[in-house]
């Protein structure tokens, strides 16, 4: 059976607490479902995820503004157009440039492991 997943949605944006520094906010363009959640998430300027992996992996599409994202191995800057594959296990963080807000869809497979805070000082490195 189809699953439609309406373009309008009533609930109000969610600040997102916990998991993130800064000011980000999440709306839920799929909950969970089958393995797979599908979210939008706005990003303030600085503002960033966790060190986090996910099970089966997540793509990030950047739907505006400037970001980075970051794995053991570097940091990379995204733009609106620009999509990241992060495979299963691999943990990484993700968030705005410090003077450009983000925009992004990410699609995540399977479940999330939240880890530490990205520190000032890694995430001072995406300016280097």
């Amino acid at each position: 059976m189809l699953t439609v997943i309406r373009g309008a949605n009533s609930e109000p944006s969610a600040l997102a607490q916990g998991t993130f520094t800064g000011e980000a906010w999440r709306d839920m363009v799929m909950a969970p479902t089958d393995g797979v959640a599908i979210g939008n998430n706005f990003f303030a300027p600085c503002s960033r995820t966790y060190w986090h992996s996910h099970v089966g992996g997540q793509l990030l599409i950047v739907m505006a503004g400037e970001g980075h994202v970051s794995d053991e191995n570097g940091i990379v800057t995204v733009r609106a157009g620009d999509m990241v594959w992060t495979p299963p296990g691999v943990r990484h963080w993700h968030g705005a440039a410090d003077d450009r807000f983000m925009l992004h869809t990410s699609v995540t497979l399977g479940a999330t492991n939240w880890e530490s805070e990205v520190t000032d000082a890694e995430y001072g490195k995406a300016r280097a």
